[in-house]
């Protein structure tokens, strides 16, 4: 069931955005992070970190909506969110 009805302030609400920040040779490779992900914006990585884990990465730049989940489930607090501004687009021609 995908976006079957629209809020009515859904022209008014500024969706967050937000990067992840992965510390690569903290991680376990547990793969928390990816399977709770509800953006799924993270994969495990094919390269190895120093302890011999896969590490995830950020496949989708731009999508992360920085609800910091990732961060709360991480056993090893290998991985963070920042929260990025993003630029208002040119004016939206709304009443002055």
């Amino acid at each position: 069931m995908r976006d079957w009805r629209t809020p009515l302030d859904a022209d008014k609400v500024k969706v967050p955005v937000g990067r992840v920040v992965i510390i690569a040779d903290r991680c376990k490779g547990c793969a928390f992070c990816v399977e709770y992900c509800p953006k799924d914006v993270l994969v495990m990585s094919e390269e190895f970190n120093r302890k011999g884990y896969h590490p995830p990465e950020m496949i989708a730049e731009g999508e992360c909506v920085n609800c910091n989940l990732c961060e709360m489930i991480c056993p090893d607090f290998a991985i963070f969110c920042v929260p990025v501004e993003v630029e208002a687009a040119a004016d939206e021609g709304g009443p002055n």
